[in-house]
């Protein structure tokens, strides 16, 4: 193997293949109509995320004078130069999807997004008295010359740019720009026949009532246009109420943090664009122009107003266990239960956090928050079970990016209700997904804990797969006892029986486990490897899979997102395989399953293998020791591996391609989940009538004649 030859991916380039395999679910003519539009949506949300982080991150470096090479051998500044060539074609790409084939195919379904010039008579009746009563009152232009300087344009607001200039002195050209204001939906439903969904942009009627705010003067020219700003945070991290205040803090300074990318109309004129350019300070390949609707994340908001669910995906009802619900602790005490959202429902996650807040003898409730519900039931019951006298301990991250406002208020509002808050931890995020339930009984003290691999947020564990348990398991219990003793006090215990957390065992132990598949192999035992994460980019973590591949341990990867590993490279990877399942449901769970010479290890986990998940985070695995749940996870993922209808495969050069199915069923994984849970309802229910079934003896004469 030379020196030259790089072994890995870059990680942007990575995290823009997956976003092209999201955009590619918006051109699937084989999924519904409005759900391809939610994926193009998608698209566009993703990629503005990327620009306000990660982009972010590389151009503070380059100002910063940072040179260094990543592992793929790339510095900050060709990095750069490689996601601007990627991301100006992603956005062409996106718009010839929605400009030459989503446009039409929502016509034909009298679905349409007008222009001033196409309404009725009725429509334009509607939008005068809409921007005459309501808009009009609330816009504020704003005019830019030597007394009034270029006003702080929003974090991704839409924008109108205009040259005016008074009426009779068309030489002289004034510079003005509005904010479309956030207030009112943006996306606009228009009076329309039964059976038509007719819509317009909200920025579409100011350009139209324009001249409205500029009475006296004519427009010369208006162009929409939008910024990208700087959205990661730094914050140095003291005491809690620092901490606090720091946060919000750097929630403010976002708003003026520099312009990483502009986006403008595609007919905007050189002089405008210049002039735009000038003001925001923008380099020129960070400008895009749009040949459409400026931010097509309207398109998720589109697809919600129409009612029309045979455009959508056909709905399902999560499965539910039943006698669980009824009898909670009692049936948790006799085994543990398995859930695979958004198939099993979330439901008795929250029962559990419910009934422990009213049960008598629960004696305290400790838990982890991520990301949580903007009208979370979670926290509800948090606040109940404060109020009824429960030890209440709750660590919120308040460090949950982009979610850091919402995190904060729920964190004072927990106060409010008596509960104790540990505001996340100094230099680490805390990603652990954990509840603790202590419970005094009969024959003593007892824990009952729930353990995921996904957030406590009701609304995405209806469209986020992710696996969690309810155990009562005593050593589990311990461990999970000492973890919040960690984070809310100094202790530190020499060691656990059953739980691996980061950052302190998490990266040791995972590697452990593949030298002794390494080792297995070498013995001539059994040997393999099967895990499934969001992302893998942990270059010490690649480099030790690398070293199990060349020792001949088979290894199976399920990837969602980023991949910086290279498969199949002769004498490097060539007995490794990597999957990308994209598709309905966001893929979100984490399985490591490692052969152990027929010792068969499994373990779920809130961790993805990347650096900032194995040093910079609390992160949480645990190991499913139930022989049944195993068994049910094991084919599970074999499932997921064996999926042709969604699943990409990762090639060497870091593009992925569809799977090879010739000859082969069309094996929708997703899809075959979705009906394994219903199937479990029905025979659930058949079980339940077989079980009240009573046989009544036929009476004899004599019982007849009494």
């Amino acid at each position: 193997m030379s020196e030259e030859q790089v072994n890995f991916i870059n990680r942007e380039l990575s995290w823009l293949a997956f976003n092209d395999r999201v955009l590619e679910e918006a051109r699937d003519k084989n999924n519904p109509l409005l759900e391809r539009i939610k994926f193009l949506a998608i698209t566009a949300s993703n990629l503005d995320e990327f620009f306000m982080v990660r982009v972010a991150s590389l151009k503070k470096m380059v100002s910063v004078g940072y040179t260094d090479r990543d592992a793929a051998r790339l510095t900050p500044k060709e990095q750069l130069a490689e996601i601007a060539e990627v991301t100006h074609k992603m956005v062409d790409k996106s718009y010839r999807t929605w400009n030459r084939t989503l446009v039409k195919r929502l016509q034909e379904k009298q679905i349409r997004l007008l222009k001033m010039e196409q309404l009725s008579s009725r429509a334009q009746t509607f939008v005068h008295h809409f921007f005459e009563q309501e808009v009009y009152p609330v816009v504020t232009p704003m005019a830019v010359d030597s007394s009034r300087p270029f006003p702080l344009i929003v974090n991704t607001s839409i924008n109108i740019a205009a040259f005016i200039h008074k009426e009779g002195n068309p030489k002289k050209k004034e510079f003005a720009t509005i904010q479309v204001p956030t207030i009112f939906k943006r996306v606009v439903k228009l009076p329309s026949l039964e059976g038509e969904h007719d819509f317009i942009l909200l920025e579409e009627i100011l350009i139209h009532y324009l001249n409205r705010f500029f009475v006296g003067y004519e427009i010369k020219e208006a162009a929409c246009y939008r910024v990208m700003r700087n959205m990661d945070m730094d914050v140095a991290e003291k005491d809690t109420s620092d901490l606090l205040k720091e946060i919000e803090e750097q929630l403010k300074k976002r708003e003026r943090s520099n312009v990483i990318r502009l986006e403008v109309d595609a007919n905007i004129s050189k002089h405008l664009n210049k002039r735009l350019v000038k003001a925001l300070k923008v380099s020129e390949e960070d400008i895009y122009p749009i040949k459409g609707p400026i931010d097509l994340t309207f398109l998720n908001k589109m697809a919600s107003a129409v009612n029309d669910e045979t455009l959508l995906y056909e709905p399902f009802k999560s499965y539910v266990e039943a006698d669980l619900m009824q009898d909670l602790f009692a049936k948790i005490k006799e085994k543990d239960y398995f859930f695979h959202h958004p198939y099993d429902s979330f439901d008795p996650v929250i029962e559990f956090i419910r009934r422990a807040s009213t049960d008598e003898a629960v004696l305290a409730i400790k838990m982890t928050l991520y990301r949580v519900s903007g009208d979370s039931p979670i926290i509800k019951y948090l606040g109940e079970a404060a109020e009824n006298g429960k030890q209440v301990t709750v660590l919120v991250e308040v460090k949950a990016r982009f979610d850091e406002e919402n995190n904060i208020h729920w964190a004072q509002e927990l106060e409010k209700a008596g509960c104790h808050v540990i505001y996340g931890l100094v230099g680490l995020k805390t990603h652990c997904k954990l509840t603790l339930v202590v419970r005094r009984e009969e024959d003593g003290i007892r824990r009952y804990m729930h353990m995921g691999t996904g957030n406590y947020n009701d609304i995405t564990a209806k469209f986020y797969t992710d696996m969690g348990i309810l155990t009562a398991n005593a050593e589990m219990g311990i461990d999970a006892t000492n973890i919040f003793n960690m984070l809310s006090g100094y202790s530190e215990p020499p060691f656990f029986y059953e739980l691996v957390i980061a950052p302190l065992w998490l990266r040791d132990t995972l590697l452990d486990l593949i030298e002794r598949e390494i080792k297995a192999v070498r013995q001539g035992k059994p040997g393999f490897i099967h895990m499934k994460m969001n992302s893998l980019s942990d270059s010490e973590m690649i480099e030790a899979l690398y070293a199990a591949s060349a020792a001949g341990v088979k290894i199976k990867l399920i990837v969602r997102g980023i991949c910086c590993l290279k498969p199949g490279v002769p004498d490097l990877s060539e007995n490794i395989e990597v999957h990308s399942v994209v598709g309905r449901f966001l893929e979100h769970s984490r399985i490591y399953h490692f052969g152990a010479a027929g010792d068969d290890l499994l373990y779920l986990s809130s961790a993805d293998l990347m650096h900032r998940n194995l040093n910079r985070r609390v992160e949480l695995m645990f190991p499913i020791r139930d022989s049944a749940i195993r068994e049910q996870i094991k084919l599970e993922f074999m499932e997921m591996f064996h999926d042709n209808v969604k699943t990409r495969k990762l090639l060497a050069d870091g593009t992925y391609q569809n799977v090879d199915k010739r000859g082969k069923p069309a094996f929708n994984v997703q899809e075959l989940f979705i009906d394994y849970s219903a199937k479990k309802a029905v025979e659930k229910r058949a079980a339940k009538k077989r079980k009240v079934r009573t046989f009544k003896p036929i009476s004899g004469p004599k019982n007849e004649e009494e």
